[in-house]
């Protein structure tokens, strides 16, 4: 059985590695200590993490301070609050005044499923990728979340790294380099082509070797960052694939799928599926039955690319089925 890993451990190594290399490097965050990973950075560094309280408006601020400072500011903090609380001061404080600010948004998606839709966090890539200038930046397996830790210090401008609480399995190879907007094509495919994101970069890999099952060739990408998206492998995808399936733990309204049909209506129109929270306040209930509620699964995936290549219309006007 393949093992899970929960993302937020290599987070927190990589973190520690900054904070270790470089004293310029501060954390800040909104009392969630514990759900940051951040328990063994304090005790490591205990004057280099900053606790504010539940505070998120303020920390935005206090991070743009220690920026203009010179310090490079992790700011860690539940995604939902993180980015429903502080939008205006992310947006005037980050984004518009170019600070060098790390927002890091954790358990976002529907990991806290139980708590209901106040913590459901299913529109911050729609709020965060539609800011000028800040990078969003969604890693898939820990070897991703570690290099993209990594990444967004070593860049000079504001970044929203999203991360989930979700365990995963490993999906890149050991030599892969995670780059900042550039997707990463998991699975070659030549009859559609699935685009997905965090938690579900894996369950579109197994939706593919479904779709196999059925003599269907899926192409795979791993669409890590979000804004800048990768227009070059979304035009390949639509010129060569013909069908694009996207996949996000995000509401379906503006965030990987909306991006990516940007995208394809502007340069290469192809049958699309967009698929997420369907436009809709998520129930209550486990992060695992929201995943199969909204069909974001294996089978789910699946199903949804089967769909859309039999009702995929040809040049010709006319339908054909799936083979």
């Amino acid at each position: 059985m393949t093992e899970l890993f929960d993302c937020r451990g290599a987070f927190a190594e990589a973190l520690l590695e900054l904070l270790t290399a470089d004293r310029g490097v501060v954390v800040v965050t909104n009392d969630s200590v514990g759900s940051s990973n951040l328990a063994g950075i304090r005790a490591r560094f205990p004057e280099r993490v900053i606790n504010l309280g539940i505070a998120e408006q303020n920390m935005i601020g206090v991070g743009a301070g220690l920026a203009n400072g010179g310090k490079i500011p992790f700011l860690c903090g539940a995604s939902c609050f993180l980015t429903g609380r502080a939008l205006e001061q992310i947006k005037v404080d980050l984004a518009y005044s170019r600070s060098n600010v790390k927002l890091c948004g954790m358990s976002a998606g529907l990991a806290y499923g139980p708590l209901g839709a106040t913590h459901h966090s299913i529109e911050d890539l729609a709020w965060m990728r539609v800011l000028p200038g800040l990078v969003v930046i969604v890693p898939a397996d820990p070897a991703e979340t570690a290099q993209a830790v990594r990444a967004a210090a070593a860049l000079e401008g504001p970044v929203y790294l999203r991360l989930s609480r979700m365990p995963v399995p490993p999906v890149h190879p050991p030599d892969y380099v995670f780059r900042v907007g550039k997707a990463a094509r998991l699975r070659e495919g030549s009859d559609l082509t699935l685009i997905a994101c965090g938690t579900m970069v894996s369950r579109a890999l197994a939706a593919a070797e479904l779709l196999r099952a059925e003599g269907l060739s899926a192409r795979v990408l791993n669409m890590a960052t979000i804004q800048p998206l990768d227009c070059e492998a979304v035009e390949c995808a639509a010129r060569e694939t013909g069908a694009i399936v996207t996949v996000e733990e995000h509401s379906v309204r503006g965030g990987l799928g909306g991006g990516v049909a940007e995208i394809v209506v502007s340069s290469r129109p192809v049958p699309m599926r967009l698929l997420g929270v369907p436009g809709t306040f998520a129930p209550t209930g486990s992060a695992q039955f929201l995943f199969e509620h909204f069909g974001l699964t294996a089978d789910g995936i699946a199903r949804a690319a089967l769909d859309l290549l039999r009702t995929k219309v040809t040049d010709a006007g006319t339908l054909h089925p799936c083979r």
